[in-house]
C-alpha cells in the first residue's frame, strides 16, 4: 500500500498550521475527503441532478439511479442480505434515534435497555428518552483495567425483560473493538435484539452484519472519508417491519387521506422527504475508493503507527494510556497528570498537530476512568510513521511546558 500516493488524493494534507506541515490525528472525529468523494459529488451535482424517486424525466431517473446503487454499495460494505434493509440517515446520531423511536410503542415501564460505559452519547440519549417517558430501566455494563468489555456482567445482566442491547463495536475513545458474535449470542439466548453503533468501527474493521446476526447496525459516513449529513441504518427485515415510522412526509407514505394514513415499506417508510441526495452519492464513492484497498493491509499499517505512538509514550512519568485491550483499534487516548488536555492539544497544534481534546462525548466513561477528559491520537490510512515522530517530538515539547 503506497501511503504517499494515497496523500496525494487528499488535498487538505498538504496544507500548513501555524507554519508547520499538517498532521492530522483527528480521524476517530472525522476523516479528511479524497478527490473521489469530492468529484463524486460535484459532477453529479453538475450534470445528474434531480429529486430522487418523484420524477419520471431523465435527471430525475439518472439521480434516482446514483443514489440507489449507494445504498447497494452501503449493502456490500456491510454484506447485507437486501438493499431494502438499508436505511440512509443524516448519521449516526439519527440512526440510533431512529431505532429507539421507533421501539418505543414496544416499551412498557420496567423494561431493559443494556449498554455499555463505552457507550458516545449518541448511544445513550436516545435511550434515556426511552427511560423518561416510558419507565425503561438503563443496566450499564463496565469495562475492566485494559477497557475491555465486561461478558460476565453483560451475561448477568440479561433477563427476560432486556429488549435491546445496544453496544458500540469498537470505542471511540479506547479503540476496545468488542466481541461482537457473542454479545449477539448472549442477547439472543435471552431474547433480546442487538443495535451496534459501528461509527468507529466501519472504517477499520471488516463487518459482516449477516455473519454477526445482529438486529441493527449502525454507520456514519464522515468517518469512511466520506461526506458529512449522511449515515446509515442496517436492520434485519423482520426487524425493520416492526419500527413505527421516525418522521412522517413524502416518501415514506402509501397512502393519505383526510381521515387515514398508510406507510411505504423499508427502507423508504424510514426516509421522509427529500433526503441528502449527493451526501448519500459520495458516501458510495467513499466505499468505492476504500473497497480498492486490502482492509488488512490498511489496519496492519493503522496499528504499525498506533504502535509506533504507544511505545513512545507508554514509560513517560505521569503519562496514562486509557485503553490497552488485545484487538483494539488505532486509537491513542491518555492523560498527563498536571496538564490539562486542552492545554496539551492547544501546544499540539502550534507544531501543527491536530488532536481532540474533551470528554469525547462519552461522559460515564470518563466517570469510570476517573478524569473529566482525555487526548486522542487517531491513526487513519493516510498517516504515516514519520508524522507519529513529529507528533512524539511535539508532545514532549508540549508535556515539558504544561508540568
Amino acid at each position: 500500500m503506497n501511503v504517499e500516493a494515497i496523500r496525494e488524493e487528499f488535498p487538505i494534507l498538504s496544507r500548513s498550521v501555524n507554519g508547520k506541515p499538517l498532521i492530522y490525528f483527528d480521524n476517530a472525529a472525522s476523516a479528511q475527503k479524497p478527490n473521489a468523494v469530492l468529484d463524486a459529488m460535484s459532477e453529479q451535482g453538475q450534470t445528474a441532478y434531480a429529486n430522487v424517486h418523484r420524477g419520471i424525466h431523465t435527471l430525475a431517473n439518472e439521480t434516482t439511479e446514483a443514489y440507489e446503487s449507494a445504498r447497494e454499495k452501503v449493502r456490500a460494505f456491510i454484506n447485507a442480505g437486501s438493499a431494502d434493509e438499508i436505511i440512509f440517515t443524516k448519521g449516526g446520531t439519527e440512526a440510533i434515534n431512529l431505532v429507539a423511536y421507533g421501539l418505543a410503542g414496544e416499551i412498557q415501564a420496567g423494561d431493559e435497555i443494556v449498554l455499555s460505559v463505552m457507550e458516545h452519547h449518541s448511544n445513550i440519549v436516545a435511550w434515556h428518552f426511552l427511560r423518561e417517558r416510558y419507565g425503561a430501566v438503563l443496566k450499564w455494563i463496565d469495562v475492566d483495567e485494559t477497557g475491555a468489555l465486561d461478558m460476565a456482567a453483560l451475561e448477568a445482566a440479561l433477563s427476560s425483560k432486556t429488549k435491546i442491547v445496544a453496544i458500540t463495536h469498537m470505542s471511540n475513545v479506547l479503540g476496545t473493538v468488542t466481541d461482537a458474535a457473542e454479545i449477539v449470542r448472549l442477547a439472543h439466548e435471552a431474547g433480546a435484539e442487538v443495535l451496534f453503533d459501528g461509527c468507529q468501527a466501519g472504517v477499520h474493521l471488516e463487518i459482516d452484519v449477516q455473519a454477526l446476526g445482529c438486529d441493527y447496525y449502525v454507520l456514519t459516513g464522515h468517518k469512511i472519508y466520506g461526506p458529512t449529513g449522511i449515515g446509515a441504518l442496517y436492520g434485519k427485515a423482520a426487524s425493520l417491519a416492526r419500527l413505527r415510522p421516525f418522521q412522517g412526509g413524502g416518501e415514506m407514505i402509501e397512502i393519505v387521506e383526510r381521515d387515514r394514513v398508510t406507510y411505504n415499506e423499508a427502507p423508504h417508510k424510514f426516509e421522509a422527504g427529500t433526503p441528502p441526495i449527493l451526501q448519500a452519492i459520495g458516501f458510495g464513492a467513499a466505499l468505492d475508493w476504500l473497497g480498492q484497498f486490502d482492509k488488512d493491509a490498511i489496519l496492519a499499517h493503522e496499528h504499525a503507527l498506533y504502535d509506533r505512538a504507544y511505545e513512545a509514550v507508554r514509560g513517560l512519568n505521569g503519562l496514562t494510556v486509557h485503553g490497552t485491550s488485545p484487538g483494539k483499534g488505532p486509537v491513542l487516548s491518555f492523560s498527563i497528570e498536571g496538564a490539562h488536555p486542552h492545554d496539551l492539544a492547544q501546544i499540539l497544534d502550534r507544531y501543527g498537530v491536530a488532536v481532540r481534546a474533551g470528554h469525547h462525548c462519552a461522559q460515564p466513561l470518563m466517570e469510570h476512568l476517573g478524569v473529566s477528559a482525555t487526548a486522542r491520537a487517531s491513526f487513519g490510512i493516510y498517516n504515516t510513521l514519520e508524522e507519529v515522530d513529529a507528533f512524539i517530538e511535539a508532545l514532549h515539547k508540549a508535556r515539558g511546558m504544561l508540568i
